[in-house]
């Protein structure tokens, strides 16, 4: 197969230290890289995921997304738990709302979604 593993997924924010804070001090995704791209203008902040990246790009004046997660490209972002119980104690102690746990009758497994400051979904996936 040509392609054997997701290296990074990137993410468009409004605010960097909004998102900094949000996806490092709340999620704890520990930081690999943080750049100010001068020549750009805007911030790269790399994060580890798994065996993966996160990259956040903080680009001034990007637009905002279009609509609801229901239009073409990017749906979600979606984590894999072991308890998703706890995960969703764990979101709520920090002051991040999660939507009803569901259960997902393709996987058989439960899921629920919550939203990062730009309104992005992601999913907890047990």
């Amino acid at each position: 197969m040509l392609f054997n593993q997701m290296h990074h997924v990137a993410i468009i924010v409004s605010d960097y230290e909004k998102a900094k804070e949000f996806y490092v001090e709340k999620l704890g995704f520990p930081i690999l890289r943080e750049n100010f791209r001068e020549d750009r203008g805007d911030w790269k902040l790399d994060l580890r995921f798994g065996d993966s990246e996160l990259e956040i790009f903080a680009i001034p004046n990007a637009p905002a997304r279009l609509s609801a997660p229901e239009a073409q490209g990017l749906r979600h972002l979606a984590f894999r738990v072991d308890d998703i119980q706890a995960a969703v104690l764990q979101l709520k102690a920090l002051g991040i709302e999660c939507e009803p746990i569901r259960w997902d009758t393709y996987s058989q497994r439960q899921f629920t979604f919550f939203h990062d400051p730009d309104g992005l979904p992601l999913e907890l996936h047990e």
